[in-house]
């Protein structure tokens, strides 16, 4: 539920955000950056909830805030240019929302990172039908 929740919080910065950005760019702008981040926080927040118990969920959802985090941080402090067809979305300052979004996207790595080591590898079909045979006959102890 964490996870999902700061999925939300990166997804609503972002699409409130998008249409402010819209000017900054000329072949793909920042506000199409933005409101593709929210698709993307959008979808994994969803994912999270409805099919937690997959380890590729997790994954998706640890990359979708590592590299939104990841993103902030290098624009915040590197003036990086424009990279092809990328707008300068370097900006270096802090406000309330680019704050909240970056906290949201820390908390999301964070805790989707912990979903996959807790979710662990899939059982094969042979491991599960070997553990029920096992208990069937009568196991250890009893």
């Amino acid at each position: 539920m964490v996870t999902a929740a700061a999925l939300a919080v990166n997804a609503y910065v972002h699409a409130d955000l998008a249409p402010a950005f819209d000017p900054i760019g000329q072949r793909i702008s920042q506000g199409t950056l933005f409101r593709l981040e929210a698709a993307l926080a959008s979808l994994a927040a969803l994912l999270v909830l409805l099919l937690g118990r997959r380890r590729p969920v997790w994954v998706f959802a640890f990359l979708v805030s590592v590299s939104a985090l990841g993103t902030v941080l290098l624009y915040r402090y590197v003036n990086v240019g424009t990279l092809g067809p990328l707008p300068n979305m370097y900006e270096p300052v802090w406000w309330p929302k680019k704050s909240a979004s970056a906290i949201a996207e820390a908390v999301g790595a964070v805790t989707s990172l912990a979903g996959f080591l807790i979710t662990g590898p899939p059982r094969s079909a042979f491991a599960r039908a070997d553990a029920s045979r096992g208990d069937k006959a009568g196991g250890v102890g009893g």
